[in-house]
């Protein structure tokens, strides 16, 4: 549905829509197209086959039988995705979940798929952005993730490899990185600077953090980030920063991040929440973190504890900056400065504008930024 008037609502929450016009969905019908690739070959040929690399001796033990078996049928699936019609997501009748939570995340998705169901769609002919997110969802459910009669697969991440690794080569680019972020200044600059490190943090690494003293003037970042903002389509620095310093000058603002992965661009966030903090912009931080493991490197509460404590506990000596980042960070967390929320909205194919209530009203009526 397109909209052309900033005066129409979705019909799903009654939220207001862009004013933009929304552009057509990408589907997956075309050869070469980044949607065809991922949903003919790049998920189960890479992505899925990678999974159960690393996951190789669990998944063929004998608690992860009936996993494993509905594993390759979705595999099955994929390998024939333009012609396997779609089904709805099913639920166990042990999930471990309270049943509010589970009947709700049941009424989202049957939402979200009835319309591709009732039109016989198959995984090419559906929008792109639904069947991706959809096919992770669905490994969830052949894993068994939510089954608590099943101590082996129930919460069992199947990203965990991925993940572990991205943190453990995350600190040496973060090392000179977390440096940068404690000498910001209190201004509106420091807080545009904290957020395009977090902002481009996905594309950090050594190169842009160098170490050696000639080039260790804030100078430089500046510089560097500057060029980066290059490829912003859309820059909205002054807004936050505007917002920014009302908020410090209250003292009690309550921001939200939404975190997107895990590694090195989850470090950059947690160096954003910092400076908001030690800054005084934030009375608290809030972090909205997946509901469950998707798109392999997605972060969720667990994944940022373990990164809080891994940079706790590193040597003092060799990563002074990461290593004192961790503690700050460690105190945020038992202060109370630090919220981690889990939402499953996070992990649907769904837009900003159609978040649902409760996350909508609890973000709506506690947080001053997102």
């Amino acid at each position: 549905m397109r909209s052309t008037s900033s005066a129409n609502t979705c019909p799903k929450t009654g939220n207001p829509l862009p004013n933009l016009p929304i552009p057509d969905p990408l589907l997956s019908l075309t050869p070469g197209t980044w949607a065809y690739d991922t949903m003919s070959r790049r998920l189960n040929d890479d992505i899925l086959q990678r999974t159960y690399e690393e996951n190789e001796d669990a998944f063929n033990s004998p608690l992860f039988a009936t996993a494993l078996e509905r594993f390759n049928k979705l595999r099955s699936e994929l390998d024939d995705a333009a012609n396997t019609k779609l089904r709805h997501v099913q639920f166990e009748s042990t999930d471990g979940r309270s049943a509010d939570v589970v009947a709700r995340e049941e009424a989202e998705w049957k939402s979200i798929m009835q319309p591709y169901i009732d039109n016989g769609d198959t995984w090419l002919s559906a929008p792109w952005l639904v069947t991706e997110f959809y096919a992770y969802r669905r490994l969830i459910e052949a894993l068994g993730y939510y089954d608590k009669s099943n101590s082996d697969t129930f919460m069992y991440d199947p990203f965990l490899v991925a993940k572990r690794a991205g943190l453990l080569s995350s600190v040496n680019s973060a090392e000179n990185m977390l440096e940068k972020i404690v000498s910001l200044p209190n201004t509106k600059e420091g807080v545009a600077l904290a957020a395009a490190f977090a902002l481009w943090g996905n594309k950090m690494d050594l190169s842009i953090w160098p170490a050696d003293s000639e080039n260790a003037s804030l100078d430089v970042f500046v510089n560097i980030l500057n060029a980066a903002d290059e490829n912003l389509l859309h820059d909205d620095t002054d807004l936050l920063t505007e917002r920014c310093e009302v908020l410090r000058e209250r003292g009690d603002g309550k921001i939200d991040i939404i975190v997107d992965n895990a590694g090195f661009e989850l470090v950059t966030d947690l160096a954003l929440a910092d400076h908001l903090v030690a800054s005084g912009v934030a009375q608290v931080v809030t972090f909205q973190l997946k509901g469950h493991p998707t798109f392999v490197s997605d972060a969720l509460e667990k994944d940022l504890l373990e990164t809080v404590e891994h940079y706790s506990s590193l040597d003092p000596e060799k990563y002074p900056n990461a290593h004192a980042a961790g503690l700050r960070w460690q105190k945020y967390l038992d202060e109370g400065k630090w919220v981690c929320h889990e939402d499953n909205f996070w992990c649907q194919p769904n837009a900003m504008w159609e978040m649902p209530n409760p996350l909508r009203a609890d973000m709506k009526e506690r947080c001053d930024l997102a």
